[in-house]
């Protein structure tokens, strides 16, 4: 038998099979010399153990991620202080999630929040009904630092004496603006936007635009990384409280929308959106209440200033609501929280073409649960729920580690093309190695290079991470390169 560690000779590489290997493909050297094809595993979802944020009566919750400092902050407002606005850091450390001290942003009562990271100014944007003031639409840019928050100057983007409602809010990278979306109690109560520009620690805004000359409810916003569009999705009670989605376009701190179009032709509640940058397609989850308020998922396809969608698909057959959704990109599938019967579950999506599919739902909170919010910590690569509790109505976080697939291939671990026939595991096994050629290919087109993919096949796009399996010279050989 060969040794563990392997041998080299004539652009071989020799060494003991872990697992079996077939012939032709992708091999990596494992940490103890052994050598295995290149494969994907399944990964279980699961939850960590929840931890409080906030040990009293918590309400508005909303929460987003620093990438900068690799922490979550959540916001909320505090009905056992007067209704103030607050936030709070939390930091991700395996299935669990820790707090610091919250910081108050805004001193009087405070609703309708929503927040979300400004990856060019590194900041994070909250944008808020102040209650004590009229129920005016406010901005504040917050910067965290360690496991703590401070907050620059409250801006408005809406300053009338009837306010500003159903807020969302969405980041706009290719602009680097923030786009503010609410129901202008002013204007008909319609579906206004508003361009925000972050400077140091302040936001500035400029004109209001109207998208919805109707007033729009359970309204979500995302930002389209492909297209460099904003997509806002809500119930339009101006024709049935159907499902509607719209597309905004971002030139300097205005906003332009095309043609609305309807995803769902029924009454339509707690849509949620979110983007696929994988596939580059918006999911919409919503509450289809002509289908007997089912738990609901529809694919969507940004071309220029329009949106198209494939058929809706039911991941809930009971009554479900309260849908909150993050894109996580470890595993290229979306994360969906929401509740049914009260309870809290989690499920995740995998989208292909213009359908998805989902996992079966996780409990992850038996004691009923509202205010839900969710955020992808894209370094920890897990999802942060966060939610009331009705066991004690405590502001509440839980760590979610979705379900999907890995790869034991690194950007360092691939040494080349198995050779000479299916080699079963802790066989003897040769590898053709870089600079060697291997002649158990098929199909290949000479002169075009192959990437190695995570499920062991080879193809002309790089995966995930990016490994050059080598540079095909027939349609049954290829050149190894790494």
């Amino acid at each position: 038998m060969f040794n563990t560690i392997g041998a080299e000779e004539s652009g071989e590489f020799k060494a003991v099979a872990s697992g079996a290997l077939a012939s032709g493909k992708p091999v990596v050297v494992n940490a103890d010399g052994t050598v295995s094809v290149v494969a994907e595993s399944s990964v279980s979802q699961s939850v960590g153990t929840s931890a409080s944020f906030h040990s009293s009566n918590t309400q508005n919750i909303f929460s987003s991620y620093d990438a900068s400092t690799n922490r979550v902050v959540v916001a909320y407002s505090d009905p056992g202080d007067s209704d103030k606005g607050k936030a709070i850091v939390g930091t991700v450390s395996g299935t669990d999630i820790s707090f610091g001290s919250e910081v108050v942003f805004e001193t009087g009562s405070t609703g309708g929040i929503a927040a979300i990271y400004d990856s060019a100014s590194e900041k994070i944007v909250i944008a808020f009904q102040d209650y004590g003031d009229s129920q005016k639409g406010k901005a504040i840019v917050g910067t965290v630092s360690g496991t703590s928050i401070s907050f620059g100057s409250v801006a408005l983007f809406k300053n009338s004496a009837i306010g500003a409602s159903n807020i969302a809010i969405a980041f706009d990278s290719n602009s680097n603006r923030v786009v503010v979306v609410y129901t202008d109690s002013d204007n008909s109560n319609y579906g206004t936007a508003r361009v925000g520009t972050v400077s140091g620690t302040d936001i500035s805004f400029g004109s209001e635009v109207v998208y919805e000359s109707a007033q729009p409810n359970w309204v979500s916003i995302t930002f389209d990384s492909t297209a460099n569009k904003v997509v806002i999705s809500y119930a339009d009670t101006g024709n049935s409280n159907y499902g509607t989605a719209i597309v905004g376009t971002v030139s300097g701190t205005g906003i332009s929308f095309g043609s609305a179009v309807v995803f769902e032709s029924a009454n339509t509640d707690d849509t949620a959106i979110t983007f696929d940058s994988s596939n580059s397609k918006v999911v919409i989850l919503y509450q289809d209440a002509g289908n007997s308020n089912y738990g609901t998922a529809i694919v969507g396809t940004v071309s220029g200033t329009g949106i198209s969608f494939g058929s809706p698909v039911v991941f809930e057959q009971n009554t479900s609501e309260l849908f909150v959704a993050a894109f996580n990109t470890s595993n290229n599938t979306v994360t969906v929280a929401y509740t049914s019967g009260t309870k809290g579950y989690v499920i995740a999506g995998t989208v292909s073409g213009t359908s998805i599919s989902f996992t079966t739902r996780l409990l992850f909170q038996n004691n009923g649960v509202s205010y839900i919010t969710i955020t992808y910590n894209s370094t920890e690569e897990k999802s942060v729920i966060s939610y009331r509790s009705s066991a004690n109505n405590y502001g509440t976080s839980i760590v979610y580690t979705g379900a999907g697939t890995s790869t034991n291939i690194t950007s360092e671990n691939f040494i080349g093309m198995s050779k000479g026939g299916a080699v079963a595991d802790t066989e003897n096994a040769t590898v053709d190695i870089i600079g060697s050629v291997n002649n158990e290919q098929s199909s290949l087109t000479a002169g075009q290079q192959y990437f190695v993919q995570n499920d062991g096949t080879i193809g002309t796009t790089a995966d995930d991470p990016s490994v050059l399996a080598g540079t095909a010279i027939s349609a049954t050989k290829i050149l190894v390169k790494t």
